[in-house]
């Protein structure tokens, strides 16, 4: 094992002892396993904390993150951090997690992409226009699939269709096609390693728009084959629209946007399982601690379902979660610290799910109406808003601070900030009726903008005095440049938790030093750092000696 300036080493066979003889000792919090194979198990409430200690080295200076990972292919849960140390109040620190996001708002923009970023609590740089996929009005979806950034329009012609569009950077997009003479593209997901778009006919009246001179119904789920080619793989139901897409246990799930109300299970090929309703529609769909949930858009039924899967007969299970007060219809849903929380109507609130029907109140986004897509991104939660599609970051104890309005056409009712996606190391949003999208970034951040494989997997985060770096199995994957000063704070070094949330599987073998790896360094450190009981379960053998 390499030696040179390592500050902590944490085998977790068995305890939580830091073995490099630095004396940096961890605790086990909530319902973690350590086990004597040396692999941490985290489960819903379980992380490592380590005390806060002038001798980790998360200050000015250079310094990597290693550890051992292991998710499984089929996942109940948002995916959550490897570790972090960060302060929310002075939003000074580090974050480093495997991100995977649902109900934003009808999409699921990132599915296990690795993210590190550190900030320094000195601001953040403004909105920048990232261009207009197509001629649309609406960016309804972003998606990163395979290390790029997808988007999903509503165009409204008589002519004019739904497209998805792939982005090059600056301003410019490629035209990926329109899978259907429908509108719009609602969604987009990935699923069992490929690109799913959902087609549908949107009623832009709902925005206070014209509506679209295309009536043409959608409801049909499509598989992209590249290029601008698509495969359909079946309409849900009779459904006119699909509200949302969702990977949830190893299976596809979609929900239709107007009535018939129906949540539906993809059993492939073309062929799409009833999943019944709550008794009225459920549209954004999330994932949370071993659960299904839907968002309610009706008003006898605008609180939050969980889908509690089929009975024997075939018949739906569903539990209502209750209705955040104040509140019309539920919009969106995001993963945060650990926790549910939803964006809702009218009152723009966002609501913290506190379990057995109760929802605590987060405060209001000023005097805006609707609160749809929210992400985390680089340690913060970040909410789009209606009627003037601001972007708000969240504070606590009900405090929002507004990042910008993203979206100022003139002479309309409604402006929505739709749709969000970390790519690149930015968090990137989608605007109605503009149809522009825009990135943001805060801190220096980095991402790995394809899905990680489940298994066991070795990654890295290296800061060198002026980039960022992510490494998989001993490979560079992504660099970006940095120029972030202090991150110093006096919160504890977590392991399996952070901003995101707990992870979603098993740790073992993590390592702190105080310098930047080189990565030739890094490259040999899954070889160094394997064990017998390790190398039985590893996949991919051939990273070994």
């Amino acid at each position: 094992m390499m030696s040179s300036g390592l500050a902590a080493r944490w085998t977790l066979r068995g305890d939580c002892r830091d073995c490099s003889g630095n004396g940096l000792h961890g605790e086990a919090r909530g319902d973690g396993v350590l086990s004597h194979d040396g692999a941490y198990c985290s489960h819903a409430t379980g992380y490592i904390a380590i005390p806060h200690s002038d001798a980790l080295p998360f200050g000015k200076g250079p310094f990597t993150i290693a550890a051992w990972v292991h998710t499984e292919d089929m996942l109940n849960d948002v995916t959550g951090d490897i570790a972090g140390k960060y302060d929310a109040t002075s939003r000074k620190g580090l974050n480093f997690c495997l991100q995977t996001f649902h109900g934003v708002t009808s999409a699921q923009p990132n599915y296990r992409n690795l993210f590190f970023g550190i900030d320094d609590g000195a601001g953040h740089g403004a909105w920048s226009d990232c261009g207009r996929p197509g001629d649309c009005l609406m960016v309804w979806a972003l998606c990163v699939y395979e290390g790029r950034l997808y988007a999903g329009t509503f165009e409204t012609g008589n002519h004019q269709r739904g497209h998805v569009y792939r982005y090059e950077g600056g301003e410019a997009w490629t035209d990926c096609g329109a899978p259907h003479p429908s509108n719009a593209i609602t969604s987009l997901a990935v699923y069992d390693g490929h690109l799913y778009a959902a087609a549908s006919h949107y009623r832009s009246a709902g925005s206070s728009l014209a509506d679209s001179d295309n009536t043409v119904h959608g409801g049909h789920i499509f598989r992209y084959s590249g290029g601008s080619r698509w495969e359909d793989c079946g309409r849900i139901g009779e459904s006119e629209a699909v509200g949302g897409l969702c990977v949830f246990g190893g299976r596809l799930y979609a929900s239709s946007m107007y009535a018939p109300a129906g949540l539906f299970r993809y059993e492939g090929k073309r062929e799409w399982q009833p999943c019944g309703n709550p008794g009225g529609r459920v549209e954004a769909l999330g994932v949370y601690r071993g659960h299904l949930y839907g968002s309610g858009w009706d008003l006898e039924h605008s609180g939050v379902y969980r889908f509690d899967g089929l009975r024997c007969c075939g018949g739906p299970l569903w539990t209502d979660c209750g209705g955040p007060p104040e509140t019309n219809q539920t919009y969106s849903f995001a993963v945060y610290q650990g926790r549910l929380y939803a964006g809702t109507w009218p009152a723009a609130k966002v609501f913290r799910y506190g379990g057995a029907g109760q929802w605590e109140d987060c405060g209001r986004l000023d005097e805006e109406l609707e609160v749809m897509g929210m992400a985390v991104y680089n340690g913060k939660l970040y909410a789009g808003t209606l009627p003037l599609a601001a972007v708000y970051r969240y504070d606590g104890d009900g405090q929002w601070a507004s990042t910008g309005r993203i979206d100022l056409t003139p002479d309309v009712k409604y402006r929505r900030v739709w749709s969000m996606a970390v790519y690149d190391g930015r968090l990137f949003a989608g605007t109605l009726p503009s149809g522009r999208v825009h990135a943001f970034a805060c801190g220096a951040c980095v991402s790995h903008d394809r899905e990680l494989r489940h298994g066991w997997r070795h990654v890295a985060a290296v800061r060198d005095r002026h980039e960022l770096r992510l490494f998989v199995d001993g490979k560079r994957v992504a660099a970006r440049a940095a120029s972030v000063g202090d991150i110093a704070n006096t919160q504890p070094f977590t392991i399996g938790f952070g901003a995101h949330g707990v992870f979603n599987g098993r740790i073992r073998d993590v390592c702190v030093f105080d310098r930047a790896l080189s990565s030739d360094e890094v490259a040999t450190m899954p070889a160094q750092t394997a064990r017998t009981d390790l190398d039985r379960e590893m996949p991919d053998r051939a990273i070994l000696p």
